[in-house]
Order: structure tokens, then C-alpha cells, then sequence
């Protein structure tokens, strides 16, 4: 199938089986899992390759059976519970049977708190996020031992509780799943059946890109206002096979791009200093143009939702403050720093918003209530 049109229903066929199986929190999801089903079929042509992340806060969320149903549809797939980051990065580069798609199911165990940092792991993950960025290696024996260089860039889907580490994150389509409603039925998976039928797709799937790789190779879409930088590179795969399918695609592709890259700058808050950046905009020096160190350390510290409280034990200090804030630099370009303050009672030690407004506009997420601007005709978008 070479026209657009036949791409188009062959992705409302795909799109069609994962609401047979799944009940993904929002419309944008399903456009999301189907076109990255089918980027899959097309790595080559793009320079990186998005990551897709089913996390929950709970189990029995359909994480599992959303990656089950991802794994009938994708060339080649690899089930990797458990699995090391040498045993991955010698599966990508194997010659025999091509590039594998990965899939990480329980990757909570991975990268969970009791799981420990596995930085191996997401040093692979991380780096098949871009075509050409080799994982190196020692191979052989005692002084015999050379380096070797393992290609790593392959998709990869994942499945889990809670959250990934940041930069995995930021190189994902982040689905948040939830467990189904009362009223919310989907229908029973059977392996012997439903896998045949969703290889079918598949094969249809890789005839179709077979036809579309001249359509999205060195094919550069128009994306969505606000969607740069990170963001832009896990999206821009995704929105050019909209673009090469087309119908009703290339309009429901940006949709989807504009709702979930604004829940994702919603519900992450970046690292622990991006995380006091925001918390110290938003909550603790909104309105006001200065404030002394002790207010804000009482104002942090009665954070019930936040890690001030219990930072190593015992509460944010004003030295590991200073710390931290010295980290981000003002529109001068020296570093955050607390100056004098006059009150009423003398002259105390604080921070003033004018030093802090540079770095909150570059490393924070959007104010509440400022969301991405919306595409025309999208307001009324959930």
C-alpha cells in the first residue's frame, strides 16, 4: 500500500485494535501508540527514535496488556524484563535476525527506589534514542582485551510503576494509565488468537513502510508552536508519518503532540533543582520582588508534598540552599546568590526575584494555568 489513504485506514485499523484490548486515559494515547507502532517499521529514516512509556501509580493499570498488544504490532520484538545492558546492546548490534524492538515490562524494577541506579541500563536506553550513538565497550581476555563499538539505537517501549529516570523521560511519549472504571470493558486478550491478528497488521504495517520511506526520509514537518528542542525530537518522527498517511492524521497528530507534551511539563518537575526553581516561583516568592532566607526555608520545609523537609534526614538548610541556587546563574551571568535585605528589625540574608526570573525562564515548566499555546481549532481539547 503506497497511497495515503491506504495509510491512513491501515493506522484507524491499528489505532481500532488497541481500543479492542486497551483503555488509554485519553484520545491523544491512542493516536500516540499507533504512529509509534508504525515508526517503528521506519527507523532508518529518522535521526532518533521516541521512547513510549506506559506508567501507573498502581498496579492492574493495563501497562502490561498495552505492551502486549504494542509487541503483535512491532518488527522484530524483544521482551526484556530483567534483562542486562550488555545482553541489549549485543541483541541491537547481532546481524542475524535484524534490530530488535525492544520491550520493558516492570521496568519499576529497574529503576525503581529499591533497584539501585542502573546506570548502564539507562546509559543504553539514553543513547538509542539517536541514530549513530555507539555504546563502547571492552572486549576479550586480560590484556588481550580491545574496544568495540555496539550500535544502540533501537526502539524500545516500556512498561511500570511510578516514574523513569529524568533522561529517559524527556526522550518518551509518556502514557499515564489508570485503571479502568466501572463502566469502562474492554475486550479478553487471547494469545492464541489476537496475536496472530495483530501480526497481520504488522506485516501490513511493514509492507506500507516499505512504500513510505522516500515519503518521510530527510522530510522535516511543520510541528506544533512550542514544541522545540527535546519535545521536537521525540515528536517529529511521529508527526511525519501523520504527514505521509494523511487524512485526518496530520491534524489528530499535533492534537495529540500539544495534549500530552503539556501533561508531561505539568506533571514533571525536572530535577531537584528545577523542582526548587518552580516550588520557589510558584509557592514560596509569587508576588513578591525579595524575601529573606529564613522565611524561605520556613516556607519550603512546610511543604508537605515536597522533599525540603527531609533532605538526607533533616531539613533544607541554608547552606545546602546557597548550594544549590549557586548552580543557576542571573541575566548577568553571575551566579544566584543571597544578598542583603533590609527589614524593619536590621538586615538579614535573602534572595530577591529579579536574580532568580532568568533561570525560572529557562529550566522551569509553564506557570499553572499556562499551558502550550493550543493549535487552532484544538481549545476544547482533552
Amino acid at each position: 500500500m503506497t497511497d495515503t489513504t491506504d495509510g491512513a485506514a491501515l493506522l484507524d485499523e491499528v489505532e481500532a485494535f488497541h481500543r479492542r484490548f486497551n483503555v488509554f486515559p485519553t484520545e491523544a494515547a491512542y493516536v500516540a501508540v499507533a504512529l509509534w507502532d508504525a515508526h517503528a517499521h521506519l527507523l532508518d529514516c529518522f535521526d532518533s527514535t521516541p521512547r513510549l512509556a506506559f506508567l501507573s501509580p498502581e498496579p492492574g493499570s493495563g501497562k502490561s496488556r498495552a505492551l502486549e498488544v504494542v509487541e503483535t504490532l512491532v518488527p522484530r520484538p524483544l521482551a526484556a524484563v530483567d534483562a542486562s545492558a550488555a545482553a541489549l546492546f549485543r541483541s541491537v548490534s547481532g546481524i542475524d535476525g535484524g534490530r530488535p524492538t525492544i520491550l520493558f515490562d516492570e521496568i519499576d524494577t529497574v529503576f525503581g527506589p529499591k533497584a539501585g541506579d542502573n546506570e548502564q541500563l539507562r546509559g543504553f536506553i539514553n543513547a538509542g534514542h539517536w541514530r549513530g550513538r555507539d555504546t563502547y565497550r571492552c572486549v576479550g581476555d586480560g590484556g588481550n582485551q580491545t574496544v568495540q563499538a555496539f550500535p544502540s539505537y533501537c526502539a524500545v517501549a516500556v512498561a511500570g510503576l511510578g516514574h523513569l529516570p529524568d533522561t529517559i523521560m524527556t526522550r518518551s511519549v509518556i502514557i499515564r494509565m489508570r485503571r479502568r472504571a466501572p463502566n469502562e470493558t474492554v475486550e479478553p486478550f487471547r494469545t492464541r488468537i489476537h496475536v496472530r491478528e495483530g501480526n497481520e497488521l504488522r506485516d501490513r504495517l511493514a509492507k506500507w513502510a516499505t512504500g513510505a520511506e522516500k515519503q518521510v526520509t530527510d522530510v522535516f514537518p511543520e510541528m506544533p508552536e512550542g514544541v522545540v528542542d527535546r519535545p521536537g525530537d521525540v515528536w517529529e518522527p511521529l508527526i511525519t508519518i501523520a504527514d505521509a498517511v494523511g487524512g485526518d492524521w496530520p491534524r489528530r497528530a499535533r492534537e495529540a503532540c500539544v495534549a500530552l507534551v503539556s501533561a508531561s511539563r505539568v506533571n514533571d518537575k525536572g530535577s531537584i533543582g528545577i523542582r526548587l526553581l518552580t516550588d520557589l516561583r510558584d509557592q514560596v516568592m509569587s508576588g513578591i520582588d525579595r524575601l529573606p532566607t529564613v522565611a524561605i526555608l520556613d516556607r519550603l520545609n512546610a511543604m508537605d508534598d515536597a522533599p525540603w523537609p527531609d533532605m538526607g534526614g533533616k531539613p533544607l538548610d541554608s547552606r545546602k540552599l546557597s548550594r544549590m541556587l549557586s548552580e543557576y546563574v542571573t541575566a548577568d551571568g553571575d551566579p544566584v546568590t543571597s544578598r542583603n535585605i533590609k527589614t524593619g528589625g536590621g538586615v538579614l540574608k535573602g534572595y530577591y526575584t529579579a536574580d532568580l526570573t532568568d533561570a525560572w525562564s529557562r529550566y522551569c515548566p509553564p506557570p499553572p494555568g499556562s499551558p502550550l499555546p493550543p493549535l487552532p481549532g484544538t481549545e476544547n481539547l482533552t
